[in-house]
């Protein structure tokens, strides 16, 4: 056996053996750039690889048989030994190696350094933000998205119409628990766009697309759809209707239903699977209820503005359709300074309440009515478990409405539960990636846990659907303000605000990268309300701040004004606002039951009972802001399956 091996040296059948490694992998590098460059099919790059492959024992059986000569390649057999020049092509060989191996390490430098533009910024993303988030939906067999249906009509005011005949039966197959539906947000972003099917189903994650046409005449509609296989295009069913338009939801069931058949046939199966009967109502007060609901996605001021009007009528004529109602709730509340609009949250809460009650006693079993009470208890403080009681069932007669998803995770947030708020917003954004609220609120928790690396992912993800959108410019500033450096995000606000001045949380996060710059005069003079007493507090205007600060209290919002008494040095002021309304701490948490903002509030009477030598209060003060800390602790290790910490 060791003369074997000594031959093999002899012959530099190792040496042999080794360069062809070397430079076939080199080789394979090098085609594997070039050929894809040139658009070469994947098969001639696969070949070019094989023969790389079957080459090695070539090159063995070549440097075992043959030997390099003076006179030429001569068979080894025929070549006399002692003028045998082996060892001097062996040292060749070594230089040949070595050659090729500085090569290869040349091009590993490059490739990794020079070749590849994103490579310093994906080192940076690396150490600074850790766990990245998948980049594309993960795709589920029984799965579908039902795409905008084409307004073909006449009149290009119609469009609502159409896109109220894709979203009805987008909720309908919602209902469906054996299928992934994609959110309407997503499944409309590709609105008017001529994507390739494929971009979109890994886009959303789907196997199979729903796509037709609108077609409204006078008191006849033709609607045309048909069902998509994403991978492959082909049309697993068609159909056209042409009906009257006196029951327009009867032709919504009908639709929905063949749907729902086909895909039975395909792949959902039999059992388990299906529809309830649209709500119905008269066709004008419908069109006008589509019409409002439309504008409220746009999650603007006027257009939710103009929603009102619009519910008012249909409301008028038919004082029994409960979704109206229910929009109706949530279009007032949206319009508070918090969220969209201008009024305050006493106001908002007024003009909203009268229709959130009705819309369920008129359909308990209406999911968006049941989100509209969700929304209005996670908008008042303390009220966050009334919230999630109302958005779990909410989800639970209707698991793929967005929103009440999206006022969920906040309520839980308000809780406590982040955790609880993590998985939420992570299966928001794998249903419906492009929903603007979502993507905003997933970037926060990402960043609340220190997931800025998923967080930016998320945000590179759908940046290329919405681009210079305020809310991708709103989420990466959020980022920067997590890693310490709202310098960064200041400029990302300014661009966004421009295009949404009236968006209250927008204003919010941009009062904060003020606040964190130190810009105490324009949140002095152009911030929301709370801003404006912190930045008149810096600048020395103490006078006008308290007036403001009073006003808040005034309307509910006592946590500023605790935060004012507290920063000028007014402990008795403080106590004494307390205990005008409140006879103990008991009865403060019954109207705040979080003690005031995550108790905050609480740990501000706890320091004023100290700075005035209150020791009993200050005592009872602490022990419960230390029992919440435990509970709220807990919350995150039970749904992180730890056991519960000891008080």
């Amino acid at each position: 056996m060791s003369g074997l091996i000594a031959e093999l040296k002899r012959r530099n059948v190792f040496k042999v053996g080794a360069a062809y490694v070397v430079l076939a992998w080199l080789l394979a590098q090098v085609t594997d750039i070039f050929l894809e460059n040139f658009g070469a099919p994947e098969w001639v790059i696969k070949t070019v690889l094989l023969l790389l492959v079957v080459g090695f024992p070539l090159a063995v059986f070549f440097a075992w048989a043959f030997e390099m000569t003076p006179e030429g390649i001569k068979k080894e057999k025929d070549v006399d030994r002692s003028q045998s020049i082996t060892s001097e092509t062996g040292r060749k060989l070594n230089f040949v190696i070595i050659a090729v191996l500085i090569v290869a390490l040349a091009y590993l430098t490059a490739d990794k350094f020079l070749l590849n533009p994103a490579s310093d910024a994906a080192l940076t993303a690396r150490n600074s933000r850790p766990d990245p988030a998948p980049e594309t939906a993960k795709t589920q067999p029984r799965s579908i998205a039902v795409l905008p249906f084409v307004n073909m009509s006449s009149d290009a005011e119609q469009e609502y119409f159409s896109d109220g005949i894709s979203e009805e039966i987008l909720n309908a197959l919602a209902k469906v628990s054996e299928l992934k539906v994609a959110g309407r947000t997503s499944s409309f972003a590709f609105k008017g766009k001529n994507q390739d099917l494929r971009q979109i189903g890994d886009t959303l994650g789907v196997e199979h697309i729903l796509e037709g046409s609108v077609r409204k005449a006078g008191a006849t509609v033709r609607i045309t759809a048909q069902l998509i296989q994403v991978d492959d295009g082909f049309h697993l069913w068609s159909e056209t209707y042409d009906r009257e338009l006196t029951d327009v939801f009867a032709i919504q069931d009908e639709i929905a239903g063949a749907i729902l058949e086909q895909l039975k046939a395909h792949l959902v199966g039999d059992e388990g699977a299906t529809l309830e009967a649209t709500a119905r109502t008269d066709s004008e007060a419908y069109d006008l209820y589509l019409l409002a609901r439309q504008r409220i996605y746009e999650r603007k001021r006027l257009s939710i503005e103009s929603t009102a009007g619009l519910l008012d009528q249909a409301i008028a004529r038919d004082p029994g359709y409960a979704p109206a109602y229910a929009q109706r709730g949530i279009a007032a509340l949206l319009l508070s300074e918090r969220n969209y609009g201008e009024m305050t949250r006493a106001e908002s809460d007024e003009a909203g309440r009268k229709y959130i009650d009705r819309a369920p006693e008129l359909d308990p079993w209406l999911a968006e009515g049941w989100a509209a009470r969700g929304l209005y208890h996670a908008n008042r403080p303390g009220e966050h478990l009334q919230a999630i009681e109302a958005l779990e069932k909410a989800l639970a007669i209707n698991p793929n409405l967005i929103d009440a998803s999206n006022w969920l995770q906040v309520a839980y947030g308000e809780s406590g539960n982040n955790a609880r708020a993590l998985a939420i917003v992570e299966g928001m954004i794998e249903r419906d990636p492009l929903y603007p609220p979502g993507i905003n609120n997933a970037v926060n928790v990402y960043n609340l846990f220190g997931k800025q690396a998923r967080a930016q992912a998320l945000i590179e993800r759908v940046r290329p659907f919405m681009q210079n959108d305020p809310t991708v410019l709103q989420a990466e500033a959020s980022t920067w303000i997590s890693l310490g450096k709202p310098s960064r995000a200041m400029p990302l606000l300014e661009t966004a605000l421009a295009q949404q001045p009236t968006d209250g949380v927008m204003r919010n996060l941009w009062s904060f990268g003020l606040l964190q710059t130190g810009q105490y005069e324009r949140l002095a003079e152009d911030a929301p309300r709370w801003a404006r007493v912190v930045g008149l507090t810096q600048i020395g205007r103490i006078e006008e701040a308290g007036i403001l600060a009073s006003a808040q209290a005034a309307e509910g919002n006592i946590g500023i004004l605790l935060w004012y008494l507290a920063r000028t040095g007014q402990p008795g002021q403080l106590i004494a606002f307390i205990e005008s309304r409140w006879t103990d701490l008991d009865a403060f948490e019954a109207d705040y039951p979080d003690g005031g903002a995550g108790y905050s509030d609480m740990l501000l009477i706890a320091w004023a009972c100290s700075a005035e030598s209150r020791p009993a209060r200050f005592q009872d003060a602490m022990q419960r802001v230390q029992a919440r800390i435990f509970e709220r602790l807990n919350a995150e290790r039970m749904a992180l399956k730890l056991e519960p910490l000891d008080t």
